[in-house]
């Protein structure tokens, strides 16, 4: 198991997943920066990083953050119509996981078990576990 200080080079996956990040946050109208604390991400960097020249490196929770928000983003558009699945990670939530929080902040203040745990219940939702 690699430690979680490890770098992903940029380039390849790492652009895919910033591109698709970016483009997403710009869909569920997240804040600059809201989504630089999802990607565990300085302002600054978020704003370098969703440039198409982006050279830096992620770590390895950073790419699993954008890997969980992707994940999190086909679960909603495969379970619900739009715009609800456009504005859902935006509403307040009484489920299990969000205590009445709009799911960005429950994510933003519990971190990366959270991003795991929204994407298992939405697969959950959709019946897919």
């Amino acid at each position: 198991m690699q430690p979680a200080t490890k770098s992903a080079p940029a380039g390849g996956a790492t652009s895919i997943a910033l591109k698709a990040v970016s483009r997403i946050m710009a869909e569920w109208g997240v804040s600059t920066p809201q989504a630089a604390l999802l990607c565990d991400m300085s302002e600054s960097t978020w704003k370098r990083a969703k440039k198409p020249r982006f050279s830096g490196e992620l770590t390895h929770d950073q790419m699993l953050r954008l890997s969980a928000l992707i994940g999190i983003y086909k679960s909603l558009k495969l379970y619900f119509d739009d715009p609800l699945a456009s504005k859902w990670m935006t509403l307040a939530n009484t489920g299990p996981l969000f205590d009445g929080k709009r799911p960005i902040d429950a994510l933003i203040e519990f971190g990366l078990p959270n991003f795991i745990g929204v994407r298992c219940y939405l697969d959950a939702l959709r019946g897919g576990m």
